[in-house]
This record gives structure tokens, C-alpha cells and sequence, in this order.
């Protein structure tokens, strides 16, 4: 069992910067990545970015590359997301996700976290 509780989301301007913090605590044994991902209304739930749990390896998607850095500190089980130079677009519910060793589903979830980017 993995928990995750985002944080760290608000109201910011058109070229501005925000870092999300993801909290995760539990068993992290055969974890395989930790994952960002975001929804905005209307639309789809989308990869943002993740990092590999064993390499820190990193990927991201096209239209954060450049401006986004997933990181983590393991000292503080804190999965980080900074964000630069934020849009209109960027605009959504940021969810981090838990990937395990094996699977191609994510297994859990956090709560979400709203950034909302005025323009």
C-alpha cells in the first residue's frame, strides 16, 4: 500500500512558476515509477512526467518538456514538481500516481492538486 497527498497548487500568472509537492509514505518495495499526471475540465487525464524509482530516470511529456522537472528527495518521501514559465493550458487538477514493478496500470493516486493559471 502506497499513499500519496499533493500539495502545493494554486493561482499564478502567465509565465510564473509553482512546485507541487507529492507526499508518499507505505511500502515502496516494488515500486517501478512515480508519475505526474493532470486533468483539466472537459478533457482527458494526461502524463505530465515521471521518474524512475530504482535509475531516477526521467520522461516527459512534449508539452511540459523544457519548463517541468519531476524530481525527488527520499530523505523527505517527497516526489517534486516544478513548474516554469506556466500557461493558460497548464491549467488542471495535478494528480501524482505510483506505478508498480510489472504493471502498466498506475495503483495509486493522490487527491489531486488545482493550478490554475490566469492569463
Amino acid at each position: 500500500q502506497v499513499l500519496l497527498v499533493e500539495s502545493g497548487g494554486g493561482l499564478v500568472q502567465t509565465g510564473g512558476s509553482l512546485r507541487l509537492a507529492c507526499a508518499y509514505s507505505g511500502r515502496f518495495f516494488n515500486l517501478a515509477s512515480l508519475n505526474w499526471f493532470r486533468q483539466a475540465p472537459g478533457k482527458e487525464r494526461e502524463f505530465v512526467a515521471a521518474i524512475n524509482w530504482m535509475t531516477d530516470r526521467t520522461m516527459y511529456a512534449d508539452s511540459v518538456k523544457g519548463r517541468f522537472t519531476i524530481s525527488r528527495d527520499n530523505a523527505k518521501f517527497t516526489l517534486w514538481l516544478q513548474m516554469d514559465n506556466l500557461q493558460p493550458n497548464d491549467t488542471a487538477v495535478y494528480l501524482c500516481a505510483a506505478r508498480l514493478q510489472g504493471a502498466n496500470a498506475y495503483a495509486y493516486w493522490g487527491q489531486g492538486t488545482q493550478v490554475t493559471v490566469s492569463s
